[in-house]
């Protein structure tokens, strides 16, 4: 008899995993208003001044790939999204870096040193230009009309461009917290880095232009 239940204990745990459910959640960032229709898949991006930042999350729980269908000022284009994991699909007009933050339960860093903020000048420098950009490394630079997975934990945290992670943000609400920036503000943080490492303004490190957006908060 004990046999029988745990072969019963085993079926039901298999069907549960068999059952559990798919799911895409992706983040569009526009330079615009974005309108999206009820299937999720037809995205329309406002023509407008593109001086603000604008996201919209999109929730998908099929197993098969998803083709995003963009219209956009600067044209048509499709993005896939081809398994299950939270991404960025970057329809801006500029591109977008980011990376996995490893912050204390807190939330925020309480001090740093001079080292290791020479060290993080020196990441978000080669982050900037596209260099030692990689899955392994956990960061991201994904240009205009492209998307990238972040990770399969869809309910990590994702702080978009001119958002600041809080001071006492709870790190340990989510399995993962990620910061992304605009390239043209990712610039603007390293002059302002390079100013409190006393060597003045970020001049040769600063990335080339990846875009002509202009954008405030």
């Amino acid at each position: 008899m004990l046999s029988y239940f745990r072969w019963v204990l085993f079926f039901v745990a298999l069907s549960f995993a068999a059952c559990k459910g798919h799911e895409k959640k992706v983040l569009v960032y526009a330079s615009d208003k974005i309108q999206v229709d009820a299937t999720q898949q037809n995205i329309t991006i406002a023509n407008g001044d593109g001086t603000t930042h604008h996201e919209q999350e999109l929730d998908f729980t099929t197993g098969d790939p998803v083709t995003l269908n963009v219209e956009s000022p600067q044209g048509k284009y499709t993005i896939t999204i081809p398994e299950d994991g939270l991404y960025i699909a970057n329809c801006k007009t500029d591109t977008v870096v980011g990376s996995r933050q490893h912050v204390g339960a807190e939330g925020g860093e309480a001090h740093i040193t001079q080292d290791a903020l020479k060290q993080k000048l020196d990441s978000l420098h080669k982050l900037a230009k596209g260099q030692n950009v990689s899955e392994a490394n956990q960061n991201y630079f994904i240009v205009p009309g492209k998307a990238a997975k972040l990770t399969t934990e869809t309910k990590a945290r994702v702080f978009g461009p001119f958002t600041t992670v809080p001071g006492g943000f709870d790190a340990s609400s989510v399995p993962e917290i990620y910061k992304f920036y605009s390239v043209k503000e990712l610039r603007d943080v390293i002059s302002k880095m390079a100013v409190m490492m006393g060597s003045g303004p970020a001049g040769s490190g600063s990335a080339p232009d990846a875009g002509k957006e202009k954008e405030k908060k």
